[in-house]
């Protein structure tokens, strides 16, 4: 049997992206993993809920023997005894912990799977520091599946911090992968700002959206409040969408106790904002998050910003279970091209 390949989950940004990326090609190539120091960059290293469901949903999909799968564990070996199973999935975080985050682990395996997988997700859809429902739907996925599979989600209740509680499903067909380009920005074609609030008082949707609108010269019919059942809050998310010829991007800002609503709409703004100053149709969190599908593509090809920490880390985390070329070159005008493959 091969060893298992060590992995420092402290090198680079250090957090839960290189156990995810590692669980992934793990459960892909067959290859195992021991992954140690996991998020020693935290500053509560080690498996928290969310990271632990990650674990146990890709041994699920995998048939894997596990060692230190639990809450707080530093280190665990991970070793797949089975091709990538397609078929219904129940993964329930037990805590606010993201979903999205437990799909984007096994998701890259699953798109290559033989056949069609529904997945149910149980806890956190809007979490802060990791991509919310509506960035996962209108900006990630949708390149998902110019790239080849047939992806769809849809959110069935809505799951805040801390009282968690969402529901969302997801279907995956496989399909034959292929290279996709996503070339320089042409201009922004649409705006929308949303405002939700559960189980909180529409006012506060509405104060955020007074402040935005001049911020990122919105009209009012490219603004709207939207209200979820109480019982799924207290919850308060904006989210800005900004659509150009390849991508939606979607920025968004979390409410949380004790910070003014207006506090949260400048948030969203401001980085609304950095986005189009930027002037790259591939955002900071959408190019690290690229990387997988379009390495298991065999190619790609976008225009981003200056790449991230979170960015080179995932290079390296790719590139020690697969061989695959990802270089980032001069695209003029400060933006940067990357190419992979």
């Amino acid at each position: 049997m091969t060893d298992p390949l060590p992995i420092d989950g402290s090198t680079g940004e250090g957090g839960g992206q290189i156990l995810r990326t590692s669980l992934a090609l793990s459960v892909i190539t067959g290859r195992p993993f021991r992954i140690f120091n996991i998020r020693g960059n935290r500053p509560k290293p080690g498996l928290r809920r969310q990271h632990l469901t990650c674990v146990l949903a890709a041994a699920a999909i995998s048939g894997a023997e596990v060692h230190g799968a639990e809450v707080n564990s530093r280190e665990v070996t991970f070793t797949p005894t089975t091709p990538v199973a397609a078929g219904e999935y129940v993964f329930d975080v037990g805590s606010a912990g993201s979903t999205t985050l437990v799909l984007q682990t096994v998701l890259p395996a699953l798109i290559g799977a033989a056949a069609v997988s529904e997945i149910t997700l149980i806890g956190g859809t809007h979490n802060f520091g990791a991509p919310p429902f509506a960035f996962l739907q209108k900006t990630f996925l949708p390149l998902v599946n110019r790239i080849g599979p047939a992806v769809e989600a849809r959110i069935e209740r809505a799951g805040f911090v801390p009282r968690g509680g969402g529901r969302a499903r997801v279907t995956i067909t496989p399909r034959p992968l292929k290279a996709i380009a996503i070339g320089e920005q042409v201009g922004i074609r649409r705006r929308l700002a949303r405002a939700t609030v559960a189980g909180l008082p529409r006012e506060i949707a509405e104060r955020e959206l007074k402040l935005i609108a001049p911020l990122v010269k919105l009209r009012p019919d490219e603004m709207e409040v939207e209200e979820l059942p109480p019982d799924q809050g207290p919850g308060n998310i904006v989210t800005i969408e900004l659509e150009s010829a390849d991508v939606t991007e979607v920025v968004t800002a979390f409410g949380a106790r004790g910070v003014p609503a207006e506090n949260v709409a400048r948030d969203a703004a401001n980085e609304a904002n950095r986005y189009l100053a930027i002037g790259a149709p591939v955002g900071e969190h959408l190019a690290d998050q690229l990387l997988l599908p379009m390495a298991l593509a065999g190619g790609g090809t976008f225009v981003t910003g200056e790449p991230s920490l979170h960015f080179t880390t995932n290079v390296e985390t790719i590139r020690r279970f697969i061989d695959v070329s990802i270089t980032v070159g001069d695209a003029g005008k400060g933006l940067k091209r990357v190419e992979v493959g």
